[in-house]
């Protein structure tokens, strides 16, 4: 199972120095049958690029709680088995296709890490402004998060991660 968990730059650089994702859980965003169900596709590859859409949006959040960090969104890839990711119960709304997983993952074996490229940035900042009042219901608010949408995730290589801290 993919896992797509979300970050910051800062927090890569964490978890770049620890050589692992922990927490207490440790969440991150998969095909999950509520986002099956949302998503209405039998493409994998359709539903994963979902899952990466909302740990990118799940992204926006931890910028929003991180006025420090550079502004763009961070996802790292994991390929789990099926039994170490669970998904959270109640899990709608923000929280849609969220997962638990049942441990610290290396980021060895991280398939591919996510980042917004430099022209991205104007809108990502944008989008950590509104996506609380999104989250909070604010029409008016989710045009600065489809802004920072519009905008596709890199995708990089394990060892490309110095080249992105740097």
């Amino acid at each position: 199972m993919r896992v797509y968990v979300p970050l910051t730059l800062p927090g890569l650089a964490e978890v770049h120095q620890a050589g692992e994702l922990g927490g207490d859980p440790l969440r991150g965003y998969a095909v999950t049958p509520g986002l099956r169900e949302w998503y209405v596709s039998d493409d994998l590859e359709e539903l994963e690029y979902a899952a990466l859409g909302r740990a990118a949006e799940a992204s926006l959040r931890l910028l929003a709680e991180d006025a420090a960090a550079p502004r763009k969104r961070v996802v790292v890839a994991f390929d789990v088995a099926e039994q170490a990711a669970a998904p959270v119960p109640g899990s709608d709304g923000p929280a849609l296709g969220q997962v638990a997983l049942s441990g610290p993952v290396r980021l060895a074996a991280a398939a591919a890490v996510h980042v917004d490229a430099d022209d991205a940035v104007a809108d990502v900042a944008a989008a950590a402004e509104a996506v609380g009042a999104a989250d909070a219901g604010d029409d008016a608010a989710r045009p600065a998060l489809d802004g920072a949408e519009d905008h596709e995730l890199l995708w990089f290589g394990v060892q490309e991660i110095p080249g992105l801290l740097a």
